[in-house]
């Protein structure tokens, strides 16, 4: 999130941060999007009867924001199909894999276990399915002799930082477009 809002800053980017909203009040987004003058909102799930409700006031706060585009950022809960259509080809979201694989957590330590020689991120589409929306961009590291799960993540980091940014520059540019 941070390295999108600074990218943001640039005067020729073609989007803005206009709010954060986090599912959890204790977020650091959250402090660090206010420190920056950019809304910011929590909501947390245990507080809301269904999934649906949740994703409800979701919906009303982001468009309360007149959000165009939503970027997931540490976002960890699975969403309805019903809310994904709803921003579907304006939601997106960053993967701590190579797309298609490693699907879901862990995937640092499933790509070291699998002896994996490379290993990366991906930003996509958000779609119903858990991590199966088309890839916009992937960036690829490589795993070295005596890589562990914090070595890993700190390269991939490194690169998800990179590619964020530019793929929303991208989508907000109208230099890439979903196809459901």
């Amino acid at each position: 999130m941070s390295a999108l809002i600074e990218a943001t800053k640039a005067p020729d980017y073609p989007a803005e941060v206009v709010g954060v909203l986090s599912n959890r009040a204790a977020a650091k987004g959250l402090e660090i999007a206010a420190a920056q003058g950019i809304a910011t909102a929590s909501l947390a799930q245990s507080k809301f009867p269904t999934r649906e409700a949740f994703e409800d006031v979701m919906t009303r706060v982001l468009e309360s924001w007149e959000v165009d585009i939503v970027c997931l950022a540490g976002f960890m809960r699975i969403l309805t199909p019903e809310f994904t259509l709803h921003w579907a080809g304006r939601m997106i979201n960053i993967h701590p894999s190579l797309l298609p694989l490693y699907k879901g957590l862990d995937t640092h330590a499933r790509a070291l276990a699998d002896g994996a020689s490379r290993h990366g991120c991906t930003v996509h589409f958000v779609t119903p399915g858990l991590d199966e929306g088309a890839p916009i961009l992937a960036a690829e590291v490589p795993v070295l002799p005596g890589d562990d799960v914090d070595t890993l993540s700190a390269r991939v980091l490194v690169e998800e930082h990179r590619i964020y940014p530019e793929a929303l520059r991208m989508l907000a540019a109208g230099e890439v477009a979903f196809n459901s």
